[in-house]
């Protein structure tokens, strides 16, 4: 993709350049979505994005102006530290830091506020993440400053009557981005002290030859979403609207404004407005994505044994001596499945990737630490299988290769591990200390505010009786994936439990209750760490996302979530700890304290003991992962297995979509006259599952032996499906 924005052409003379979403965490109230539609509607043909010390929103917000047709100008509102970003003291003015606005003009300006706000976190925290004039020298290039709203230093400085220090800082912010570079802003959302510094800041714009910009400082869409982003701010404090003493905003003008609205502000000085477009046009960003084909370039440089003369054949070797300890014979058939997959892992370049996964997980069993079998789609492997990246055998499983790695459609590869709870943090400290701790990270996740969360914290806000709020949240549908207009709407068929909240739409105790809900619903309340993904990469993280530093854990995190990483260039690794994992690990010890068997081993034990059936067929699983919920007990006294196929399956089925075919399989299994083919010529592949189709491999057979596709096609039809 082309890192450069082609025929630009914006049909307003006005651009916004202080512009807050949701991101700004519980600060902002405006859904990227939602900004972008209103851009839209006023005319504008720019935007900038500049949320509260962050970047969390940047890529989001490039690619959704981009398909509306919107330039996007990415930028940050950064927190500066009076002095040295390390020190944790006031100034003079009793301040712990100042607000700064950058826009990035180019790629080398994006990588620069990368790092600003990536340092920000992880050195400067105190209260919000800082910087320093120490960081804005060294990360100055590509990069447009404006002296931000009330909350900048130079507007401090100025209603201070420090006209001394002000002229010094407007220098030095000159002297640090270039003349060109360096805006004078101005706001007017009708507050005092606004009205008071304007004619202060224009006296030393013109005295110093300083270009001037007029923003609004938006943190919401629309002027009457004031309300809903004044409850927002009272969720963040933890405050009651009621409360007198309290932060607030002062006015209702916080909003994204017509252009028409923004030209009254300062009329006598129409270069305000003008200047805004001047600041776009030196814009000419796209956030550098990668295509997945180019992401093997970006993989981690696995350091293999001087004796191989590539990566390849240094997993060619690993592969042939797993393959002689899995099976007593290496038969063509093996042979040849292994060098069809060597194949195409060495064609797509991939070979790193699974040297870096059976890396850490080769150390982690050398170390006794648990590690998962494997599952997901990279259990059909037999490189995987080979290398003990997986411990299941594909052959014995009919599992299918083409499932995970794919020529005709190119994707990364993905293994779900799973590994010891306690474990965990070792393995990824080993990640830490063989790639160096700057290019391992976690990766960020939102909370957000879904309808009974909403209804929990608008109502707490609005001081809404507890007992009323827990009723009404119960009447919202449980679903996983309900919106709050579902608790509002008719029921149907497949969603019975919708409408509930119907007779109280209108009740004057909760009208503004849940008119301000619908406006806040899927806002982002809260950041926190992926449950098990983990990035590494190439270089040190800020070159490929921004990162920052969870509050809660002190771990580093891209700022950019699991959906829009990769493309980045920064590849993914799931390191899930299971608890599970952990109890068998003690259980296991426990057992070989036992006169007998002191040289028991879990990886020993049989699949086919009959008294683990036995207490499968009863239902007795409590602490057995994934059956032991009462809905699979039951399941498994009527299914009644009597082999690991059968259990397998029946962890397949118990899941939203094909639990409905439960009972099929079941009759199936105890009368094969209810054994029903679609095809005769399907038998051999459902025969295994009585008829029903449960496993993804069989879908690919299936679309094989009907359609006449290739393995890759059926590859395709199934990721569809």
């Amino acid at each position: 993709m082309a890192n450069t924005i082609e025929n630009y052409k914006p049909s307003s003379d006005f651009v916004h350049l202080h512009v807050h979403s949701d991101y700004s965490i519980l600060d902002g109230a405006a859904q990227i979505p939602t900004l972008i539609n209103r851009a839209e509607e006023l005319g504008f043909g720019a935007l900038a994005l500049t949320d509260h010390g962050n970047m969390f929103g940047a890529l989001h917000f490039e690619q959704a102006c981009h398909k509306a047709g919107i330039k996007p100008l990415i930028g940050c509102e950064f927190y500066v530290a009076p002095q040295d970003r390390h020190l944790k003291e006031q100034d003079e003015l009793g301040s712990r830091y100042y607000h700064l606005v950058l826009i990035a003009k180019n790629i080398e300006g994006y990588k620069n506020l990368s790092w600003l706000s990536s340092k920000a976190y992880t050195e400067g925290m105190y209260y919000r993440p800082r910087i320093d004039l120490e960081l804005l020298k060294k990360y100055s290039k590509g990069l447009v400053c404006l002296s931000a709203c009330l909350a900048g230093q130079l507007p401090k400085y100025l209603l201070s009557r420090k006209d001394t220090e002000a002229e010094e800082f407007v220098r030095t912010y000159q002297e640090i981005f270039g003349k060109e570079n360096f805006f004078i802003e101005l706001q007017d959302h009708g507050i005092a002290d606004q009205k008071k510094v304007a004619p202060l800041l224009i006296d030393i714009a013109q005295k110093l030859d300083v270009p001037m910009v007029v923003t609004n400082d938006s943190h919401y869409v629309y002027k009457e979403d004031a309300i809903a982003h004044d409850v927002l701010i009272c969720i963040g404090t933890k405050k009651l609207r009621t409360d007198t003493n309290r932060m607030k905003f002062e006015t209702h003008e916080f909003y994204l404004k017509s252009e028409e609205e923004m030209a009254s502000l300062f009329p006598q000085h129409p270069e305000m407005i003008s200047n805004t477009k001047r600041i776009a046009d030196m814009c000419d960003l796209r956030i550098p994505q990668f295509k997945t084909q180019e992401l093997k370039d970006c993989l981690p440089v696995y350091q293999i044994p001087s004796e191989y003369a590539s990566e390849d054949d240094y997993v060619r070797f690993l592969v042939y001596e797993g393959l002689k300890n899995h099976y007593e014979t290496l038969t063509e058939e093996i042979k040849e499945r292994a060098e069809y997959e060597l194949g195409i892992i060495f064609q797509m370049g991939f070979s790193g990737y699974f040297l870096i996964v059976w890396d850490f997980i080769n150390w982690a069993k050398n170390r006794d630490i648990p590690i998962g079998p494997g599952r997901g789609s990279g259990a059909g492997s037999l490189v995987a299988y080979a290398m003990s990246i997986t411990d299941i055998d594909p052959f014995r499983f009919n599992l299918i290769f083409e499932r995970f790695l794919n020529p005709e459609r190119v994707s990364m590869p993905d293994f779900d591990i799973d590994m010891c709870f306690e474990g965990r943090q070792d393995i990824i400290q080993y990640t830490r200390d063989k790639y160096g701790d700057p290019q391992v990270g976690h990766i960020v996740t939102f909370g957000t505010l879904k309808p009974k969360a909403v209804i929990a914290d608008v109502g707490r806000a609005l001081d809404i009786p507890l007992t009323d709020v827990v009723m009404l949240k119960k009447l919202v549908p449980a679903r996983t994936d309900v919106q709050l207009a579902d608790a509002f709407a008719q029921p149907t068929k497949d969603n019975p439990d919708n409408g509930q909240l119907s007779p109280y739409r209108d009740d004057p105790k909760y009208k503004e209750l849940f008119d301000i809900c619908f406006k806040l619903e899927g806002t982002k309340r809260n950041t926190s760490l992926h449950a098990s993904g983990l990035v590494i990469g190439r270089s040190e993280l800020p070159n490929w996302t921004p990162i920052y530093k969870d509050s809660k854990t002190g771990k580093v995190a891209s700022q950019y979530s699991m959906d829009i990483i990769e493309p980045c260039g920064l590849i993914k690794f799931d390191y899930l700890g299971l608890k599970t994992l952990t109890l068998i690990k003690y259980a296991e010890q426990i057992i070989k304290k036992r006169p007998g068997h002191e040289n028991f081993s879990v990886e020993k034990v049989s699949d086919t003991d009959e008294k683990t059936f036995d207490l499968f067929c009863k239902g007795h699983t409590t602490a057995v992962f994934q059956f032991e919920s009462p809905g699979m007990k039951k399941i498994l006294q009527q299914a009644r297995p009597r082999c690991i196929e059968e259990i397998v399956a029946l962890n397949a089925l118990y899941r939203p979509g094909p639990m409905k075919y439960i009972p099929q399989y079941i009759e199936g299994k105890f009368d094969n006259s209810k054994i029903h083919y679609p095809d005769p010529c399907l038998e051999p592949i459902l025969k295994e599952t009585y008829g029903v189709m449960v496993y993804q491999e069989q879908v690919m057979q299936v679309a094989q032996k009907i359609a006449g596709f290739s393995l890759g096609e059926a590859d395709i039809l199934r990721r569809a499906m």
